[in-house]
């Protein structure tokens, strides 16, 4: 006989996690069923930033709304997140200082406490960083990063304690339909009934949909990031920076290490199948990656290169994310 529940979660990323632990604090009988093991997708391989500058409210909403969650992790969740405090710095062209200044304006309307930055006080702030190209930077003082694999891990050990049945290592095979109805899903192990499915599993989302003869805008997209280990003189932590000028990213990591990634819409090219693709760096990537740091950064340029490793984007056409019952009525939740 099949094992019955209120509802079936899909996938044991930071998605999948936390939608679990939501519902079975408010009673619901969930079970979590993971293809691998929990966070060994893209969360386990996140950059974890925790940054609340974004230019749609309801975004810059739930982004408050999970740095409170960070903040006071222990108490909301349980175990340890590594949430570490840096601030998080935006940079935009000249051009593009009014777009910046309008989303400042949004997100203060909603409580984020962020302003602009003289490059005085940016300076001051990294000291060594390259300002000559733009007039005042975005600054959120109580942004920073997480450890991604220690938040993941948390979330699932709170499921637990709230009931969840997290099942690792079971894949979803099948879905099952009552006419337009969702009814459970078919692993390895057997069925499992419940009238909600929800499909939390990210790059895979797309596979997941085919199976309820949907056919989803997510892809997949191999993305990459890039380790250097910062030189004598610069050892000193310093704040996540999104240099939409250079298009990048960075933060610092622990041992001395600053972590540099893209932020480039042609990543949304590298359309790749989620089961099989390289997730080691490309050589081109270090090269590009260290090059464009060093134009904000010239101290880098005697920073050693430490790796670093690929992993997934789940991209939709308007890279925001699908969040709704689809189809409607059918009980398969995105």
């Amino acid at each position: 006989m099949a094992e019955t529940y209120d509802v079936i979660v899909i996938g044991g990323g930071i998605m999948g996690c936390s939608t679990a632990v939501s519902l079975a604090q408010r009673g619901v009988k969930v079970a979590l069923l993971e293809k691998n093991l929990i966070g060994a997708g893209p969360t386990g391989k996140s950059s974890a930033i925790i940054r609340q500058h974004y230019s749609n409210e309801l975004t810059a909403r739930m982004a408050l709304y999970s740095l409170r969650v960070f903040q006071n992790f222990e108490e909301q969740v349980g175990g340890h997140c590594g949430f570490t405090q840096t601030g998080f710095v935006a940079i935009v062209a000249a051009a593009d200082q009014a777009g910046l200044e309008a989303n400042l304006a949004l997100q203060r309307r909603v409580g984020i406490q962020t302003e602009m930055l003289s490059l005085a006080a940016l300076q001051e702030l990294v000291p060594g960083l390259t300002t000559a190209d733009f007039v005042a930077a975005a600054y959120e003082p109580e942004s920073g990063y997480a450890d991604p694999y220690q938040t993941v891990t948390a979330y699932a050990q709170a499921a637990r304690r709230a009931g969840v049945a997290v099942k690792q290592e079971t894949a979803v095979t099948r879905l099952h339909f009552s006419g337009d109805k969702i009814t459970g899903v078919e692993t390895k192990d057997g069925r499992l009934s419940a009238p909600i499915v929800i499909n939390s599993t990210g790059a895979w989302a797309a596979q997941v949909g085919r199976l309820a003869g949907l056919d989803l805008p997510i892809n997949a997209c191999r993305v990459q990031v890039a380790f250097f280990r910062r030189p004598p003189g610069h050892e000193k932590a310093h704040p996540v920076i999104a240099d939409f000028i250079n298009a990048t990213y960075f933060r610092s990591e622990t041992g001395n290490l600053t972590l540099v990634g893209l932020i480039d819409p042609g990543e949304a090219e590298a359309i790749v199948d989620p089961d099989r693709f390289h997730e080691g760096v490309d050589d081109g990537f270090i090269l590009e990656a260290g090059e464009r740091l060093v134009v904000r950064y010239p101290a880098m340029e005697q920073s050693q290169s430490t790796g670093g490793y690929a992993s997934l984007y789940a991209i939709t056409p308007d890279w925001h994310p699908i969040v709704d019952e689809v189809p409607a009525g059918s009980g398969f939740f995105v």
